[in-house]
């Protein structure tokens, strides 16, 4: 019998609730909104029954792209500290209903998403859904993963890629290499958006491309690619997911029984 693993993008469910509620920062308000979260948790195993769960959680501080280049995500706002300090407790009831969750010192919970979902989809495992709406994240969809968006119920896959970024699953990571990802802080090239960057891969099929083809145009976009080279490359490999973290689990350990939720 196959089997069907949820990767569930902790905090950025988290997130999402928390600023949800305009009120200021409070203990109140970020236990309310980690409840809030419990109960988007227990519709995710809900709705799509899950025989595995990988609920990923930044560690938070210090990762591997921050040794590469250290003002990555250095203008994003820190997690309010009473949120912070209720993620504990939150895991704790996270436990209660048989979720064992991931979060592992110098990566991030994307990358524990990616090696879990490449070793399940390797191992020729079922289907494989993960539970988020970061754009790092829909490179998974070229292994043959899916997207859930928990907060609009509504699939992401190859076609819905294509028509969202310009480009197939396979060539997001050289997309944002060139458009920059401002939340993340990672540079790309200057005055290069979305539609430029999608637009160039479409005639040039890769970064690599990109930068030997538009790269030697006597134009502005040609000397900006060529200023911008080393950086475009750079940020590529941030934006690329690690996909060889220690999880430090089995598959039996994130098998799920759907008696927890009751």
């Amino acid at each position: 019998m196959m089997g069907k693993l949820l990767a569930i993008d902790g905090l950025s469910i988290v997130r999402r609730v928390y600023q949800a509620n305009p009120d200021p920062d409070t203990p109140a308000k970020a236990e309310a909104a980690l409840r809030f979260c419990l109960m988007s948790f227990r519709k995710l195993l809900t709705v799509h029954q899950p025989s595995h769960v990988l609920p990923a959680f930044d560690f938070g501080g210090h990762t591997w792209r921050h040794d590469l280049y250290p003002r990555y995500r250095e203008n994003r706002e820190p997690m309010p500290e009473a949120l912070r300090e209720g993620l504990p407790g939150f895991y704790a009831k996270l436990a209660e209903i048989g979720l064992n969750v991931l979060s592992v010192p110098e990566v991030e919970a994307d990358d524990v998403i990616a090696t879990g979902v490449l070793r399940w989809m390797t191992e020729h495992r079922g289907e494989a859904i993960v539970a988020s709406t970061d754009k790092d994240l829909h490179v998974l969809i070229a292994d043959g993963a899916r997207l859930w968006d928990h907060f609009k119920s509504e699939w992401h896959d190859r076609a819905w890629v294509e028509k969202k970024f310009g480009v197939t699953p396979e060539r997001l990571t050289d997309l944002i290499a060139l458009m920059g990802h401002v939340a993340d802080g990672i540079p790309g090239v200057t005055k290069v958006g979305i539609k430029t960057a999608a637009r160039l891969l479409r005639a040039y099929g890769s970064l690599e491309g990109v930068m030997a083809g538009a790269g030697i145009l006597m134009d502005p976009l040609g000397d900006r690619l060529r200023k911008d080279r080393d950086l475009a490359f750079l940020s590529r490999t941030l934006a690329q997911l690690k996909t060889d973290v220690q999880l430090g689990v089995t598959w039996k350990m994130l098998a799920f029984d759907p008696q927890w939720i009751g």
